[in-house]
């Protein structure tokens, strides 16, 4: 199937484009918010789609800068619905490049401080961080009042992966930073334990 080009919005170096079933609330949907600002395109039908970089969180692959040429030439995919009910949806990944986003922590109101579970213009920030691109990430941050707090909380982390130069080296840097947190919660139970005991 042909698919419908697009024209460059806001952030004329990548295109974000929002795969939109409709889920979601209207008034906290980030990917509506993003669109309204100028900063991303919203489609409806896979078919509008175009072969870039799609942010699937189950592919075994991990995005990094050996991605940056397909994300300049053919943009950044978000899908904005449940994952349970994209199981078959094949033609999504045919033709496309799925990558999975590293380890980082939500900042949105509705999933403050839980790992992994990042709002659809949380994942387009991350993303453009790790592609070398963390002017474009702030930008598109700096339309939500949480949007700052992201960076801040994974600052550490989003340099981290945006030095490293393959998949490869993301998934050992996650590993890292996956360790420390482990350890900081078992400090923190134990802590809790101690000043617990009579």
């Amino acid at each position: 199937m042909k698919t419908r080009v697009l024209k460059h919005d806001t952030l004329d170096e990548i295109r974000l484009i929002v795969l939109h079933l409709e889920e979601c609330d209207p008034k906290r949907c980030s990917a509506r918010k993003l669109k309204q600002a100028g900063f991303a395109e919203i489609v409806k039908r896979a078919g509008e789609l175009p072969p870039g970089i799609l942010l699937d969180p189950t592919s075994e692959r991990a995005l990094s800068r050996e991605d940056l040429p397909t994300a300049e030439r053919f943009g950044i995919i978000a899908i904005d619905c449940s994952w349970k009910k994209l199981k078959g949806f094949s033609r999504l990944w045919k033709g496309r490049h799925p990558r999975s986003l590293p380890y980082l922590v939500a900042a949105n109101p509705i999933n403050y401080g839980r790992p992994t579970i990042l709002s659809t213009a949380e994942a387009f920030a991350a993303a453009l961080y790790i592609l070398g691109k963390p002017e474009l990430s702030e930008k598109i941050m700096g339309i939500f009042k949480w949007g700052p707090v992201f960076i801040e909380l994974n600052k550490e982390r989003l340099e981290a992966y945006m030095r490293a130069g393959t998949s490869e080296e993301i998934v050992k840097i996650q590993e890292h930073f996956m360790e420390m947190e482990r350890s900081r919660l078992l400090n923190k139970s134990l802590l809790k334990d101690i000043n617990q005991s009579p």
